[in-house]
Order: C-alpha cells, then structure tokens, then sequence
C-alpha cells in the first residue's frame, strides 16, 4: 500500500504551511475529533479559520483540577475542558467578543485570600459590580449574573473557590438551572462568542475513567492515570473502564445520544487525535453506539499518533495504540468494518516508536499518509499549522484516493 507523499497534502491543502484552503470557512469540511483536554486547543484555534465546521466531542470525565471541585459538590460531568475547547474556537476577529471570553477564562485567586473574600468576588460578579463586567453587552451580563447568582444559591457552605474558573463556575450555572442538562448552556455560551465549531460533551453523564494494568492492580479516577497530577503508572494498562462511582469501581457503559450519533455521521472526516491515548481519546470510545457510528460512516478516518512520551503508553508503541483503538470500536460495531484507514504521521518515523510493519497495514486495511507535520526545530510537537493543512487535504472533497502517489517507504517486517 503506498502512502500519500507530503507534497501530495500540501498541495490538496492549498499550497504548504501558513496557507490553507481559501475556500469560505462557513462552508468548510466537518472534521470530527474525538478528545479532551488542552492537547488540540492549538489546533482547533488554528483550524477556525479554514472551516467553522469542525465537530469535537470532549471527554466529560475529568477529575482533577478546577473541575474536581464542581464533580463532588453537583455530581456533574467535568466542564474545563469543553470550557477551554469553547474558548479555542471563539471568534477572534474584529467581530468577537474579547471581554466576554476574558471573563470566561477569568480565575479566581488560588492562595493569599480568604473564602469570604473569595465569595465577595463572586457575589460581585452575580449583582453586576464587578469591573471585569464592563465591556460585556448588557443582555449576556444578565445572563452570567443569572447563571452566577444560581450556582452561588446552590454551593454548599464548604466550597472551596481557590483558583476557580469563572467559566466553568457560568457552566456549572447553566447546568443547575437547566436540570442538569449541559447542552442548552453549552450552545447559549457557543453563541454568545461565536464558537467557530461544535463542542459537546460525547456522553452527559456525571461519570469516571478506571483502569485494570498488566499487574492486577486498578486505578480509578482520571488524574490518577494520566501521570500529570501524581506519579505516572508503572505497569501498563491492560483494559479501560467507565466507572458510576467515584470511590468504588462500578462499571458502566452509557450510550451517546442522537445527537452525537448524527454529528459523527455527518463528519467528512474522523481524527483520532494526539493527545493523552487512554484518558482523552480511547475514553471518548467507551460509549455504547461510537464505534457503531464510525463504523458505518463513509468518511475516511485518520489516527494521528502522538509525538514525544505520553504517561499513559508505557508500553505501547504506534502499532500498539492501533490496535487497541481497532479492538475498541470494533467491539462496539459488533461487525468486521473500517473503522481506521489511514495512519497520518510525519516524514521522518524514527519520530515514533513500535510504527506498525507493512503487513499490519495490509491485515488492518491501513494506508499510511505522509507529510512535513513538524516544523524545523520543532522537538517533539506538532506544527497545528502544519497538522491544519494536512487535515484540510484529507478532508477536502475531490482528494486523491489512499494510494495513488508514491511508494511504501514504511517499516518491513
């Protein structure tokens, strides 16, 4: 099977690096990813302006952080990272609204202050006092005030405000007043800045990530696996889990709505982005219905592996995370199906480690894609530039057929 060539993208993608397709962005693909955390902020914020069509269902599953707080005082689904995904794709030109995304990205103070001072602040932010409210149109301000105001009447009296998301505080807001239910705040917000996409949680449920590792042992909780918040795991994860509870393994597996099920069928183009592997993307497929909805899209589906070392891979190379997302989706199809046809990664492999062997390829239907993903002196990230176009070129409709260009130049048995 012969890969796609750098040249063969860039020029699909309107040329190379910096320039992407000038068509008009309100018309262009739906590239659907699946992920969490800040890892494709800096994409998607690069992406707005080549298409305000790009789709990213989050990982709601979060639990640690500013969100942590939110999750044992509501029980809710985790919020910061739709929040900082809303954020990344807000309209930024001459018609957005920077006072509005500023409040919302706004933090209260993590230490030198009292809780009573801490709640003054809030309080002035819910009666309409605050500085940080001028500037901010008059009906959204009510808005906030009125999301501000509820959550401040529901808190409980230990809440504990240090180094609060004021934005995920107004979410938190909406999903009180809205019976605890994300979505209608989730597009209130999505309008308010101009949010060049749709962001949406892949399942609304107040739910949390578990593993088995190779060793016997589980871990429970998201921040406990992802190696950021405490100590990497030291045996590698032999299966991931949805858990009801958030002290007690309880296994669950929720479906997606009809909603989620539409927006992957109407994607021109699925990513199974770089990012934290288990915790960010292999979540997102846990879900009963995703692997049934990729599975019967025409779309061509594209995994993007990460560069650099990822916590949660000890040992698991590029081949590994194959076919574990293969196993994955196919579980849920419940039928043999393409569920991932092409392999996008740089130029220079020996960026990766474990790529998959031609004959894999061949068995999993694979094609591999090749281009310039990571600019000189770039280390271990990727160009979102770069990464940008290359989507675009994949996406594009009219784009040359896996295979047409080049020769195979991956790795032999």
């Amino acid at each position: 099977m012969s890969p796609y060539r750098a040249t063969d993208l860039m020029s699909e993608a309107g040329g190379g690096p910096g320039q992407m397709l000038a068509e008009d962005p309100a018309h262009g693909p739906r590239i659907l990813f699946f992920s969490g955390g800040s890892a494709l902020n800096g994409l998607g914020a690069t992406l707005k302006h080549s298409t305000y069509r790009s789709i990213h269902l989050v990982t709601p599953f979060d639990s640690g952080g500013s969100s942590a707080a939110l999750r044992r005082a509501f029980g809710m689904p985790a919020i910061g990272d739709l929040r900082s995904r809303l954020v990344a794709l807000a309209d930024d030109s001459v018609c957005g609204h920077p006072e509005i995304v500023a409040l919302f990205q706004q933090r209260l103070p993590a230490s030198g202050e009292q809780q009573g001072a801490l709640r003054a602040q809030l309080r002035a932010l819910a009666d309409g006092s605050a500085a940080s409210l001028r500037g901010i149109p008059a009906p959204v301000a009510a808005v906030f005030r009125e999301l501000l105001g509820g959550f401040l009447g529901a808190m409980p009296g230990d809440f504990d405000l240090r180094g609060a998301s004021i934005g995920n505080l107004i979410l938190a807001g909406g999903y009180l007043r809205d019976a605890h239910d994300l979505g209608p705040v989730i597009a209130e917000f999505s309008r308010m800045i101009q949010v060049r996409g749709t962001v949406r949680p892949v399942v609304d449920a107040p739910l949390h990530l578990a593993v088995r590792l190779r060793d016997g042992r589980e871990v429970l909780g998201q921040h406990r696996i992802t190696g950021k918040e405490v100590a990497p795991l030291s045996s590698p994860v032999e299966e991931l889990l949805l858990s009801a509870r958030p002290d007690v393994l309880q296994p669950v597996v929720p479906a997606i709505s009809d909603e989620v099920r539409q927006l992957i069928a109407s994607a021109d183009l699925i990513c199974f982005p770089p990012g934290s592997f288990f915790s960010s993307l292999l979540a997102n497929l846990l879900p009963a219905g995703v692997g049934r909805a990729i599975a019967a899209s025409s779309a061509p589906k594209v995994y993007i592996p990460n560069l650099g070392c990822d916590p949660e891979q000890l040992g698991y190379g590029v081949a590994d995370c194959l076919q574990r997302l293969r196993e994955q989706l196919l579980r849920d199809a419940g039928t043999p199906a393409p569920v991932v046809n092409l392999l996008l990664v740089d130029r220079q492999h020996d960026r990766y480690l474990g790529m998959p062997t031609m004959a894999q390829r061949e068995a999993w239907g694979l094609q591999l894609v090749e281009a310039d993903l990571v600019a000189p002196a770039g280390g271990h990230y990727y160009d979102n530039e770069r990464l940008a176009a290359a989507l675009l070129g994949l996406a594009r409709p009219g784009s040359p057929p896996a295979g047409e260009h080049g020769r195979d130049t991956g790795p032999e048995e």
